[in-house]
Protein backbone atom coordinates (compact mmCIF):
# COMPACT_ATOMS: atom_id res chain seq x y z
CA UNK A 1 0.00 0.00 0.00
CA UNK A 2 1.38 3.23 -0.83
CA UNK A 3 2.58 5.51 2.36
CA UNK A 4 0.16 8.38 3.24
CA UNK A 5 2.75 10.73 2.72
CA UNK A 6 2.97 9.87 -1.00
CA UNK A 7 3.39 12.09 -3.56
CA UNK A 8 3.53 12.29 -7.33
CA UNK A 9 7.03 11.34 -8.65
CA UNK A 10 8.03 12.88 -11.96
CA UNK A 11 11.29 11.00 -13.19
CA UNK A 12 13.08 13.31 -15.66
CA UNK A 13 16.37 15.92 -16.05
CA UNK A 14 16.89 19.57 -15.10
CA UNK A 15 17.77 20.42 -18.49
CA UNK A 16 14.87 18.07 -20.20
CA UNK A 17 12.39 20.10 -22.63
CA UNK A 18 9.33 18.07 -21.46
CA UNK A 19 10.53 17.55 -17.48
CA UNK A 20 10.19 21.59 -17.72
CA UNK A 21 6.87 21.36 -19.06
CA UNK A 22 5.24 18.92 -16.78
CA UNK A 23 7.65 20.62 -13.36
CA UNK A 24 5.64 24.09 -14.18
CA UNK A 25 2.48 22.15 -14.61
CA UNK A 26 2.86 20.56 -11.28
CA UNK A 27 4.24 23.47 -9.59
CA UNK A 28 1.31 25.92 -11.16
CA UNK A 29 -1.62 23.26 -9.73
CA UNK A 30 0.04 22.48 -6.37
CA UNK A 31 0.20 18.87 -6.75
CA UNK A 32 2.92 17.50 -4.32
CA UNK A 33 5.55 15.88 -6.00
CA UNK A 34 9.04 15.88 -6.46
CA UNK A 35 11.72 15.43 -9.38
CA UNK A 36 13.60 11.80 -9.32
CA UNK A 37 17.26 12.46 -11.71
CA UNK A 38 17.06 9.73 -14.24
CA UNK A 39 20.21 7.87 -14.40
CA UNK A 40 20.85 5.08 -17.06
CA UNK A 41 19.75 2.67 -14.78
CA UNK A 42 16.82 4.45 -13.89
CA UNK A 43 15.90 4.99 -17.44
CA UNK A 44 15.96 1.10 -17.97
CA UNK A 45 13.42 1.01 -15.02
CA UNK A 46 10.91 3.59 -16.57
CA UNK A 47 10.90 1.66 -20.43
CA UNK A 48 9.84 -1.39 -18.04
CA UNK A 49 7.18 0.21 -16.46
CA UNK A 50 5.59 2.81 -19.44
CA UNK A 51 6.76 0.81 -22.46
CA UNK A 52 8.67 3.16 -23.48
CA UNK A 53 12.14 4.58 -22.45
CA UNK A 54 10.99 8.46 -22.86
CA UNK A 55 11.05 11.34 -20.16
CA UNK A 56 9.02 12.36 -17.91
CA UNK A 57 7.56 9.63 -16.81
CA UNK A 58 4.89 10.19 -14.10
CA UNK A 59 4.87 7.80 -11.01
CA UNK A 60 1.41 8.07 -8.96
CA UNK A 61 1.14 7.93 -5.13
CA UNK A 62 -1.02 4.29 -6.17
CA UNK A 63 2.13 3.14 -7.93
CA UNK A 64 0.58 3.36 -11.56
CA UNK A 65 2.89 5.16 -14.14
CA UNK A 66 2.08 7.30 -17.13
CA UNK A 67 4.18 9.26 -19.81
CA UNK A 68 3.64 11.98 -22.26
CA UNK A 69 3.45 14.46 -21.15
CA UNK A 70 0.24 16.30 -22.80
CA UNK A 71 -2.13 13.12 -21.64
CA UNK A 72 -0.31 13.45 -17.83
CA UNK A 73 -1.38 16.71 -17.65
CA UNK A 74 -4.85 15.70 -19.11
CA UNK A 75 -5.20 13.33 -16.44
CA UNK A 76 -3.97 15.66 -13.68
CA UNK A 77 -6.68 17.83 -14.84
CA UNK A 78 -9.06 14.78 -14.22
CA UNK A 79 -7.56 14.49 -10.41
CA UNK A 80 -7.01 17.98 -9.72
CA UNK A 81 -10.21 20.67 -11.10
CA UNK A 82 -8.66 23.83 -8.92
CA UNK A 83 -6.58 26.12 -10.96
CA UNK A 84 -7.63 24.33 -14.11
CA UNK A 85 -5.41 24.89 -17.63
CA UNK A 86 -8.52 24.23 -20.05
CA UNK A 87 -11.11 26.72 -21.18
CA UNK A 88 -14.81 25.28 -21.18
CA UNK A 89 -15.85 26.68 -24.18
CA UNK A 90 -15.46 24.10 -26.54
CA UNK A 91 -13.95 26.28 -29.28
CA UNK A 92 -11.56 28.49 -27.21
CA UNK A 93 -10.59 25.04 -25.39
CA UNK A 94 -9.89 23.23 -29.08
CA UNK A 95 -8.00 26.38 -30.11
CA UNK A 96 -5.62 25.72 -27.22
CA UNK A 97 -5.10 22.16 -27.25
CA UNK A 98 -3.86 23.01 -30.96
CA UNK A 99 -1.93 26.10 -29.78
CA UNK A 100 -0.19 23.28 -27.54
CA UNK A 101 0.31 20.79 -29.80
CA UNK A 102 2.14 23.52 -32.33
CA UNK A 103 4.67 24.32 -29.61
CA UNK A 104 5.27 20.82 -28.10
CA UNK A 105 6.13 19.09 -31.47
CA UNK A 106 7.03 22.25 -34.32
CA UNK A 107 9.54 23.89 -31.82
CA UNK A 108 11.43 20.92 -31.35
CA UNK A 109 13.38 21.11 -33.99
CA UNK A 110 14.91 24.33 -33.50
CA UNK A 111 15.31 23.48 -29.77
CA UNK A 112 17.68 20.52 -30.72
CA UNK A 113 19.43 22.42 -33.32
CA UNK A 114 20.37 25.43 -31.14
CA UNK A 115 21.30 22.42 -28.28
CA UNK A 116 23.35 20.69 -30.45
CA UNK A 117 24.69 23.00 -34.11
CA UNK A 118 26.29 25.40 -31.70
CA UNK A 119 29.88 23.72 -30.16
CA UNK A 120 29.31 25.89 -26.60
CA UNK A 121 25.76 24.33 -26.60
CA UNK A 122 26.71 21.09 -27.64
CA UNK A 123 29.77 21.31 -25.14
CA UNK A 124 27.91 22.36 -21.99
CA UNK A 125 24.70 20.01 -22.34
CA UNK A 126 27.01 16.97 -23.16
CA UNK A 127 28.83 17.63 -19.81
CA UNK A 128 25.92 18.01 -18.08
CA UNK A 129 24.00 14.99 -19.56
CA UNK A 130 27.39 13.06 -18.74
CA UNK A 131 27.49 14.14 -15.54
CA UNK A 132 23.67 14.39 -13.77
CA UNK A 133 22.51 11.61 -16.36
CA UNK A 134 25.33 8.67 -17.09
CA UNK A 135 27.12 9.13 -13.96
CA UNK A 136 26.99 5.26 -13.13
CA UNK A 137 28.18 4.45 -16.06
CA UNK A 138 31.41 2.70 -16.10
CA UNK A 139 33.73 4.52 -18.31
CA UNK A 140 35.88 7.48 -18.84
CA UNK A 141 34.03 11.13 -18.67
CA UNK A 142 35.29 12.76 -21.48
CA UNK A 143 34.36 9.46 -23.65
CA UNK A 144 30.35 9.81 -22.08
CA UNK A 145 30.45 13.27 -23.71
CA UNK A 146 31.79 12.47 -27.18
CA UNK A 147 29.27 9.83 -27.66
CA UNK A 148 26.23 11.98 -25.93
CA UNK A 149 27.25 14.73 -28.32
CA UNK A 150 27.71 12.44 -31.60
CA UNK A 151 24.61 10.55 -31.06
CA UNK A 152 22.44 13.40 -30.43
CA UNK A 153 24.00 15.22 -33.50
CA UNK A 154 23.27 12.49 -35.88
CA UNK A 155 19.82 11.86 -34.18
CA UNK A 156 18.23 15.15 -34.02
CA UNK A 157 20.62 17.33 -36.35
CA UNK A 158 21.94 15.70 -39.31
CA UNK A 159 19.39 12.89 -38.74
CA UNK A 160 16.49 15.33 -38.49
CA UNK A 161 17.96 17.21 -42.02
CA UNK A 162 19.37 20.30 -40.56
CA UNK A 163 21.58 21.13 -43.32
CA UNK A 164 23.30 24.03 -44.47
CA UNK A 165 20.56 24.62 -47.17
CA UNK A 166 17.65 24.62 -43.83
CA UNK A 167 19.21 25.46 -41.06
CA UNK A 168 17.93 29.25 -41.70
CA UNK A 169 14.59 28.40 -41.99
CA UNK A 170 14.73 26.29 -38.74
CA UNK A 171 16.43 29.10 -36.99
CA UNK A 172 13.52 31.19 -38.35
CA UNK A 173 10.82 29.34 -36.74
CA UNK A 174 12.64 30.27 -33.45
CA UNK A 175 13.19 34.28 -34.18
CA UNK A 176 9.29 34.09 -35.56
CA UNK A 177 7.70 32.62 -32.07
CA UNK A 178 10.08 34.43 -29.77
CA UNK A 179 8.89 37.79 -31.67
CA UNK A 180 5.00 37.06 -31.43
CA UNK A 181 5.53 35.80 -28.13
CA UNK A 182 7.15 39.30 -27.51
CA UNK A 183 4.35 41.13 -28.44
CA UNK A 184 1.87 39.03 -26.47
CA UNK A 185 4.40 39.31 -22.86
CA UNK A 186 4.87 42.97 -23.22
CA UNK A 187 0.60 43.08 -22.69
CA UNK A 188 -0.26 40.54 -20.80
CA UNK A 189 1.42 37.97 -18.02
CA UNK A 190 0.33 34.41 -20.03
CA UNK A 191 -1.13 33.70 -23.81
CA UNK A 192 -4.48 34.36 -22.68
CA UNK A 193 -5.00 36.87 -20.11
CA UNK A 194 -4.55 36.76 -16.41
CA UNK A 195 -3.78 32.74 -16.00
CA UNK A 196 -1.83 30.37 -17.48
CA UNK A 197 -3.40 27.88 -19.97
CA UNK A 198 -2.54 24.67 -21.41
CA UNK A 199 -0.98 26.39 -24.44
CA UNK A 200 0.87 28.44 -21.80
CA UNK A 201 2.99 25.17 -20.85
CA UNK A 202 3.48 23.86 -24.49
CA UNK A 203 5.70 26.69 -24.95
CA UNK A 204 6.84 26.63 -21.82
CA UNK A 205 8.49 23.50 -22.64
CA UNK A 206 11.16 24.71 -25.40
CA UNK A 207 11.44 28.03 -23.94
CA UNK A 208 12.58 27.46 -20.88
CA UNK A 209 14.98 24.43 -20.76
CA UNK A 210 16.56 24.82 -24.10
CA UNK A 211 15.86 28.14 -25.89
CA UNK A 212 15.93 29.88 -22.51
CA UNK A 213 18.79 28.09 -21.01
CA UNK A 214 21.46 27.14 -23.67
CA UNK A 215 24.04 29.90 -24.64
CA UNK A 216 23.30 30.41 -27.87
CA UNK A 217 19.21 31.10 -28.01
CA UNK A 218 19.14 32.28 -24.96
CA UNK A 219 21.51 35.09 -25.33
CA UNK A 220 19.02 35.72 -28.35
CA UNK A 221 15.88 35.89 -26.12
CA UNK A 222 17.73 38.25 -23.63
CA UNK A 223 18.36 40.71 -26.47
CA UNK A 224 15.15 40.60 -28.52
CA UNK A 225 12.60 39.33 -26.33
CA UNK A 226 12.80 40.28 -22.64
CA UNK A 227 9.17 40.34 -22.26
CA UNK A 228 9.67 36.04 -23.06
CA UNK A 229 12.28 35.75 -20.75
CA UNK A 230 10.32 37.76 -17.52
CA UNK A 231 7.69 35.29 -18.41
CA UNK A 232 9.51 32.28 -17.83
CA UNK A 233 10.30 33.34 -14.40
CA UNK A 234 6.21 34.09 -13.90
CA UNK A 235 5.66 30.74 -15.19
CA UNK A 236 7.98 28.65 -13.38
CA UNK A 237 6.35 30.80 -10.08
CA UNK A 238 2.97 31.00 -10.72
CA UNK A 239 1.95 28.36 -7.76
CA UNK A 240 2.37 31.29 -5.98
CA UNK A 241 -0.17 33.09 -7.56
CA UNK A 242 -3.61 33.58 -5.21
CA UNK A 243 -6.23 35.48 -7.52
CA UNK A 244 -6.26 33.95 -11.28
CA UNK A 245 -7.27 36.24 -13.65
CA UNK A 246 -9.84 35.70 -16.45
CA UNK A 247 -9.57 34.39 -19.94
CA UNK A 248 -10.95 36.06 -22.70
CA UNK A 249 -13.99 34.79 -24.46
CA UNK A 250 -12.72 34.63 -27.67
CA UNK A 251 -9.09 34.44 -28.76
CA UNK A 252 -7.35 37.34 -28.72
CA UNK A 253 -6.23 38.91 -32.25
CA UNK A 254 -2.39 39.16 -31.40
CA UNK A 255 -2.27 35.39 -31.20
CA UNK A 256 -2.77 34.98 -35.38
CA UNK A 257 1.24 34.49 -36.27
CA UNK A 258 1.09 31.27 -34.95
CA UNK A 259 -2.46 30.80 -36.60
CA UNK A 260 -0.69 31.48 -39.32
CA UNK A 261 2.21 29.38 -39.21
CA UNK A 262 -0.71 26.31 -37.84
CA UNK A 263 -1.97 26.34 -41.01
CA UNK A 264 1.07 27.36 -43.43
CA UNK A 265 3.92 24.91 -42.26
CA UNK A 266 2.65 22.48 -38.63
CA UNK A 267 -0.47 20.63 -40.11
CA UNK A 268 0.84 20.52 -43.85
CA UNK A 269 4.25 18.66 -42.05
CA UNK A 270 1.57 16.36 -40.06
CA UNK A 271 -0.16 15.57 -43.14
CA UNK A 272 3.01 14.63 -45.09
CA UNK A 273 4.43 12.88 -41.91
CA UNK A 274 0.78 10.83 -41.67
CA UNK A 275 1.24 10.20 -45.99
CA UNK A 276 4.48 9.01 -45.35
CA UNK A 277 3.75 6.88 -42.12
CA UNK A 278 0.87 5.13 -44.01
CA UNK A 279 2.66 4.11 -47.29
CA UNK A 280 5.87 2.25 -44.52
CA UNK A 281 8.24 4.55 -45.13
CA UNK A 282 10.88 5.39 -42.90
CA UNK A 283 12.08 8.93 -44.46
CA UNK A 284 10.33 11.53 -46.24
CA UNK A 285 10.91 14.49 -48.23
CA UNK A 286 8.87 17.66 -47.87
CA UNK A 287 8.66 20.91 -48.82
CA UNK A 288 7.42 24.10 -46.70
CA UNK A 289 8.23 27.82 -47.31
CA UNK A 290 10.29 26.78 -50.11
CA UNK A 291 13.18 24.95 -47.97
CA UNK A 292 12.74 21.52 -48.47
CA UNK A 293 13.70 18.78 -45.57
CA UNK A 294 14.60 15.17 -45.44
CA UNK A 295 12.99 14.26 -42.30
CA UNK A 296 12.34 11.13 -40.22
CA UNK A 297 8.92 9.12 -40.43
CA UNK A 298 7.54 9.91 -36.68
CA UNK A 299 4.72 7.64 -35.53
CA UNK A 300 4.13 10.17 -32.13
CA UNK A 301 3.08 13.03 -34.76
CA UNK A 302 0.76 10.66 -36.37
CA UNK A 303 -1.08 10.27 -33.42
CA UNK A 304 -1.08 13.55 -32.48
CA UNK A 305 -2.81 14.94 -35.71
CA UNK A 306 -5.52 11.96 -35.31
CA UNK A 307 -5.85 13.42 -32.16
CA UNK A 308 -6.24 17.09 -33.23
CA UNK A 309 -9.05 15.52 -36.17
CA UNK A 310 -10.81 13.63 -34.07
CA UNK A 311 -11.38 16.37 -31.17
CA UNK A 312 -11.91 18.95 -34.15
CA UNK A 313 -14.82 15.88 -35.75
CA UNK A 314 -16.67 15.86 -32.34
CA UNK A 315 -17.28 19.91 -31.98
CA UNK A 316 -20.37 21.41 -32.03
CA UNK A 317 -21.21 23.18 -35.21
CA UNK A 318 -21.25 26.67 -33.59
CA UNK A 319 -17.54 25.68 -32.15
CA UNK A 320 -16.11 24.86 -35.35
CA UNK A 321 -17.20 27.74 -36.64
CA UNK A 322 -15.98 29.42 -34.13
CA UNK A 323 -12.52 27.71 -34.70
CA UNK A 324 -12.35 28.53 -38.26
CA UNK A 325 -13.27 32.11 -38.13
CA UNK A 326 -10.02 31.84 -36.09
CA UNK A 327 -7.95 29.83 -38.04
CA UNK A 328 -9.59 28.00 -40.98
CA UNK A 329 -7.60 24.63 -40.59
CA UNK A 330 -7.32 21.61 -43.31
CA UNK A 331 -6.72 18.26 -41.49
Amino acid sequence: MPSINAVTIAHGLDLSYFTGKFEAYLRFKRIAHRREEISARSFERIGKRTGIRQMPAMEFPDGTWMTDTTPMMLALEQRHTDRGVLPTDPAMRFLVRLLEDYADEWLWRPALHYRWSFEPDARLMSHRIAAEMLHDVPAPFFLKRWLIKRRQQRRYVWGDGITPMTQAHVEAIYLRNLAALQAVFAKRPFLLGGRPCLADFGFFASMFRHFGLDPTPARIMRDTAPAVYEWLGRMWNSGSLETLGDWPDVMPVDLQPFWDEIAACYLPYLRANAKAHAAGQKRFTWTVEGTTYTTPVHAYRVQCLEVLRAEYAVLPDAARGAVNAVAPLEF
